[in-house]
């Protein structure tokens, strides 16, 4: 494409980040009059967006977030505003209160028709319902990809985010470490606040998969919810019914609280190993108290800010769309005064 400034190189991410590969579609080829797909798997810019580009405009990139009200949103919308400070895009972090899957579509939808974006990125409670709306981005012309969540049989032109599978599996490989003695017979049991969602559905295939040959049996994973209260009542029920648990996991932010507050409140910290995700004030108190051994970080505010770069950068200057991978950082009392919560 006929860039209206030179091209800018993409920002490295921090230590925890690295260069993953292209993973759209088809190639990156300059607009010329027509939009989206040509018919042989390659992507043409929509004519609107080039005009804006041609016109000095700003970008209007927006990030869907399957359920803003979450936590994890707070450090997501952190990081897209200093990216768009920095950049000088027009940046909105948007979708479904509650976590809708319909409504974050319908949402989108309205943004294509309306041609009300420049760049897209989204994140996908559910993989399914999102492919054919991101499929209608791409032949729209409009870039996008996905964040947080991947969307890997899709028509996404890159993903920045965590190596779900991978996360899980380190997980699993770190109870099995902290874990003592013969695990056979004996329990682990797993929480997830969807387990419905393709995150989760990934994030405990590597689990799974980290666990293979522990003898360990493998609980769950058991569907928490997202409303506080009524996920720990969830794990409370479900832990009454078990015998011979000696590790708990939780595979995302706000099923590793409410199974942390339960095994707090059981005094059975010392028995139970517990392994979570993210680092919200609560999380990291939990920590620091002994009842939580560790908490994985994917680094949401980078996932916020490269989301945000990826997209203006090709954008602006042509610069090939690449994925991210944010990382996994294990968090325990030893880093934990190191580390930024996430809330």
């Amino acid at each position: 494409m006929a860039p209206r400034t030179l091209l800018r190189s993409l920002i490295a991410a921090t230590a925890a980040a690295a260069a993953l590969s292209l993973t759209a579609c088809g190639a990156i080829t300059s607009a010329d009059g027509s939009s989206g797909s040509s018919g042989d798997g390659s992507f043409k810019l929509a004519p609107y967006i080039q005009q804006r580009i041609d016109d000095d405009k700003p970008m209007r990139i927006k990030l869907s977030y399957h359920d803003p009200s979450l936590a994890f949103a707070t450090p997501i919308s952190a990081g897209m505003k200093k990216a768009g400070k920095e950049t000088g895009a027009d940046v909105a972090l948007i979708g479904p209160t509650g976590g809708d899957a319909a409504k974050q579509v319908s949402e989108i939808q309205t943004l294509i028709q309306q041609k009300a974006v420049d760049g897209l990125a989204v994140s996908s409670a559910s993989s399914d319902a999102l492919k054919p709306v991101i499929s209608q981005a791409y032949k729209a012309g409009i870039p996008i990809i996905s964040f947080n969540t991947d969307n890997p049989d899709s028509d996404q032109m890159g993903f920045v985010g965590q190596d779900l599978k991978g996360s899980g599996k380190a997980q699993a490989e770190q109870l099995r470490k902290d874990l003592k003695g013969d695990l056979n017979g004996k329990s682990v049991v797993v929480f997830s606040v969807d387990t419905g969602a393709g995150w989760s559905h990934d994030r405990f295939s590597g689990f799974k998969e980290g666990l293979d040959g522990s003898g360990l049996k493998v609980v769950g994973p058991v569907n928490v919810g997202n409303e506080p209260s009524s996920a720990y009542n969830t794990v409370e029920s479900t832990m009454s019914g078990q015998s011979n648990v000696v590790a708990v996991a939780g595979l995302d932010c706000c099923s590793t609280t409410a199974a942390a507050k339960w095994v707090a409140q059981s005094g059975k910290a010392d028995d139970i190993t517990m392994g979570g995700f993210d680092l919200l004030t609560q999380t990291a108190e939990y920590i620091e108290r002994g009842v939580l051994d560790f908490s994985i970080s994917q680094n949401p505010s980078e996932q916020g800010y490269q989301a945000v770069k990826v997209l203006h950068d090709y954008l602006s200057g042509g610069t090939e769309i690449k994925g991210v991978d944010t990382g996994a950082q294990f968090v325990t009392r030893d880093n934990l005064a190191d580390t930024a919560v996430e809330d």
